[in-house]
């Protein structure tokens, strides 16, 4: 048996659907009231900023660290987005351009957004992201395997890119795309699966699919997370992906983790949204007007 498969032993992969509804709506009310200007300020500091479109260029990797950069000096009261998230190809761009202090680059490497690829491409993609300058690879699960009761393998495949490209200080943040998991206990074995495997972050959706991000698999993964971390002491990420536009969606994801792992889960350090339409939003809430800086 291999060692993910014994430390399985250690937790229970079901989940109750109506308990899950439950506390959902809990947090739906507590949302409600959490709605304020210092809100918004902290989920704007969550952001990964985001273009993944096949029509970017180098120029347009450009433009998004330059607007990065520009932000502290047009907004210097409010904190900036927490990393920038692009192909792999405009990861050298980007970090020639960005000079704003604490913002990390993330790539969407290792065959995204499908993972239909050999191990040794993602192994080789993942590190020359890195080498070019990522600090973080947000990289999808094999879903082929994970789906087609070879779950090991999947796994398996997370801890080699972990192990031969996670070095250095680069998060590896895994992607369960959980509109395409049949159910939300598959949607906890995948995250507790990830983190075993040395997952830094686990996240929602490529932003490729429907449905993506969804409270419910938001909910699941969080608590995942907490109960790996009763296990073992370690502290992972969870990011909120795909098709997260208004301040409200920002709020119910900020409610769910404030919900499940509590104040010292609410940075960027363990908590990011993932979005290119956001970041906007938040500033148009935060000073009450039109913004259009992102």
């Amino acid at each position: 048996m291999d060692t993910l498969a014994i430390a399985f032993e250690d937790y229970s992969t079901e989940v109750a659907t109506e308990a899950v509804a439950g506390q959902l709506r809990v947090i739906a009310e507590e949302a409600k009231r959490l709605h304020s200007v210092d809100v918004y300020r902290q989920c704007l500091s969550f952001v990964d900023y985001t273009s993944l479109n096949a029509t970017d260029t180098p120029a347009h990797g450009r433009s998004l660290a330059e607007k990065v950069n520009s932000f502290s000096k047009r907004y210097p009261s409010l904190p900036n987005v927490a990393a920038i998230c692009v192909y792999p190809s405009l990861v050298e761009p980007v970090r020639k351009t960005l000079k704003a202090e604490g913002v990390r680059i993330a790539a969407v490497a290792a065959g995204f957004p499908a993972a239909q690829t050999f191990l040794e491409v993602k192994l080789k993609e993942c590190r020359l992201a890195i080498e070019a300058g990522a600090s973080e690879v947000d990289v999808v699960i094999s879903l082929g395997y994970l789906l087609g009761g070879e779950a090991p393998t999947a796994f398996g495949e997370l801890a080699r890119i972990k192990s031969e490209a996670g070095g250095g200080g680069c998060h590896l943040k895994v992607i369960l795309e959980t509109g395409l998991l049949p159910s939300l206990p598959l949607v906890r074995k995948a995250s507790l699966g990830s983190l075993m495997a040395g997952a830094d972050f686990i996240k929602t959706s490529t932003g490729k699919v429907e449905p993506a991000a969804t409270p419910e698999a938001a909910l699941v993964m969080c608590q995942a997370i907490k109960d790996y971390h009763a296990q073992t002491g370690k502290k992972a990420g969870f990011k909120a992906a795909g098709g997260i536009a208004t301040t409200a969606d920002a709020v119910m994801y900020y409610a769910i983790v404030k919900h499940v792992l509590g104040e010292a889960w609410l940075t960027p350090a363990l908590f990011r949204i993932g979005a290119s339409r956001l970041a906007n939003k938040l500033l148009s809430d935060i000073t009450g007007k039109e913004e259009k800086h992102f």
